[in-house]
């Protein structure tokens, strides 16, 4: 019986990964998801109305996070960069069509990111009917902290998220402000996509978005969760 030979790169592939807090191991990511105008407010100050609107997403890649401690380098293209501090959730557990009472169940852990967005080109975008990529997916667009293992618990609803730049205080609310739930987040794509261990799902960000000017220090969190500092760079 014959062994199938191992691939041959052309190059050795990067695998993106996130630490794991309180551990040694990395957790490779697969796909980043990211759900929009998940909060009533933030909907609202966006211009739209969250009582109408069924979630939806858009994607960034695996290779535009940025570990927390890191230099956010201010992207080409643009002059109105602006912060959305997120939770962000780590799939464990894949599937389709998952029930929202088992969802959790599917939750590998927990992290604080921020979704980096060129608003500038993302409303030239939407003006135009094209994808979101160029406001959203451009290199070191996902900041995110280290994961912290679920360990099949549900995070409190009281518990804030918050984010200060230059220790001022700009973004701050908490997680039962969602308009759709981590359980009902995970259902809902699952219907889109078949969700698969590694994938991350950054879950909306509360109002107060705004835009980051170069030198400006960010530092933001979820109680319960950890803490993701960085800076802006030139």
């Amino acid at each position: 019986m014959s062994l199938q030979a191992e691939p041959s790169y052309v190059f050795v592939p990067v695998v993106p990964s996130l630490p794991v807090a309180g551990s040694a191991q990395r957790f490779p990511v697969r796909r980043v998801y990211c759900v929009g105008r998940n909060y009533a407010e933030h909907a609202r100050e966006m211009g739209h109305d969250p009582e109408r609107e069924p979630p939806f997403f858009f994607m960034k890649t695996p290779d535009a996070l940025l570990g927390s401690g890191g230099v956010f380098p201010y992207p080409p293209a643009s002059s109105d960069v602006h912060h959305e501090i997120e939770l962000v959730v780590a799939i464990g557990q894949g599937g389709s069509d998952i029930a929202v009472d088992a969802a959790l169940g599917h939750v590998w852990g927990y992290a604080v990111g921020l979704d980096m967005t060129r608003r500038d080109l993302q409303g030239q975008a939407k003006k135009l009917g094209r994808p979101w990529e160029v406001g959203k997916a451009f290199d070191a667009a996902a900041p995110c902290s280290a994961l912290l293992p679920a360990q099949g618990t549900a995070l409190a609803p009281s518990a804030a998220i918050w984010l200060e730049v230059n220790g001022a205080s700009r973004q701050r609310g908490k997680l039962g402000d969602m308009i759709w739930s981590v359980p009902e987040i995970i259902a809902h794509l699952s219907r889109l996509f078949r969700l698969e261990p590694g994938d991350l799902i950054f879950s909306g960000t509360p109002a107060g978005v705004g835009p980051v000017q170069r030198g400006d220090r960010l530092r933001g969190g979820v109680d319960g969760v950890g803490a993701l500092d960085i800076s802006v760079g030139a």
